[in-house]
């Protein structure tokens, strides 16, 4: 086990290492005249010339990166060039929004799931084909545009809800559950009936196996049957697509945040590649690829302990 962990630990530092590398020289060749646009097109020749070097600008490129990845060691990310707020600090201010949207809305996918596809694998008939249709509507509306119906009608029409967010530093749970439940129900509902299709096809898949029947030949009861041999053996492939959508909702709530206006990593990735603040983009793109790979870990992890033959592979 130990090695399967270390294994894992090291495949996700190369990833790390690679993206970064990556990101960093793309953004070397895209980002010009940054020094100009930051003290305006008034500014003269000598006034840029002085704040390239300042930033750091005028040096090769390859010190540039020796000297950030230098810094990013010691957990130093720099400062944004627009802002001279430091990164970290910019990083932990949007992140527990982000991260308190998105798990949320997986623990949510993740229990109804579960349960809405074993009871369509188990009892068929109209749950089934419920669900079934259900999956292919879910996939062809994307999250934000029932994001935008959510917030027209219950925040803008009858005013349940805020229709901007009101999270701020030290606001209370209240402001929290006000700004995150339209969000967190337009994520579930767009995530729900692809994962609960999922979940149907792996336990489908299970009770159809000879050790289904085997058990069932030596009067152990159906309850005993699907939870303690069944939900753990198709548990793997849920896993693996609330792993992939945890991804793709990091990715992909830029969109929700800009909607409700929620102070998260996404409007900070927008608002920084806009203005090619470099430190701030590489701030974000260095935790939003932490964060994907402890998940990947943690998935990982669970399917071995599930599934022996996955440590050996």
């Amino acid at each position: 086990m130990v090695t399967f962990i270390l294994k894992r630990i090291g495949s996700g530092l190369v990833v790390l290492a690679a993206i970064s590398c990556l990101t960093f020289f793309l953004l070397y060749f895209s980002s010009t005249n940054i020094a100009r646009n930051i003290l305006g097109e008034y500014a003269t020749p000598e006034q840029v010339a002085a704040k390239q070097s300042e930033l750091g600008l005028d040096q090769p490129i390859l010190t540039r990166f020796a000297t950030w990845v230098g810094n990013a060691l010691t957990g130093d990310f720099g400062t944004s060039w627009f802002t001279n707020e430091p990164v970290v600090q910019s990083l932990l201010t949007r992140l527990p929004v982000t991260l308190a949207l998105v798990v949320t809305s997986i623990l949510i996918i993740a229990v109804l799931s579960t349960l809405i596809g074993v009871a369509a694998a188990v009892k068929r008939g109209w749950i089934d084909r419920v669900v079934q249709t259900a999956a292919v509507i879910g996939d062809a509306i994307p999250n934000f545009v029932l994001a935008i119906v959510f917030v027209t009608i219950f925040a803008i029409q009858l005013g349940f809800f805020p229709a901007t967010s009101s999270i701020q530093p030290g606001a209370d749970a209240g402001a929290w559950v006000a700004s995150l439940t339209l969000p967190v129900i337009a994520l579930v509902i767009s995530g729900l009936t692809s994962a609960a299709q999922q979940v149907r096809s792996a336990v489908i898949k299970q009770l159809e196996k000879d050790y289904v029947r085997t058990l069932r030949s030596r009067g152990i009861s159906e309850g005993v049957i699907l939870f303690k041999h069944v939900l753990r053996s198709a548990a793997p492939a849920g896993l693996t697509v609330l792993s992939l959508q945890f991804i793709g909702m990091l990715g992909g709530v830029v969109i929700i945040e800009q909607i409700f206006a929620l102070p998260g990593m996404g409007a900070l990735a927008v608002q920084s590649t806009t203005l090619g603040d470099t430190p701030l983009v590489m701030g974000v793109v260095l935790y939003t690829v932490i964060i994907v790979i402890i998940v990947n870990l943690l998935v990982d992890l669970a399917n071995g302990w599930l599934n022996p033959k996955v440590r050996v592979s």
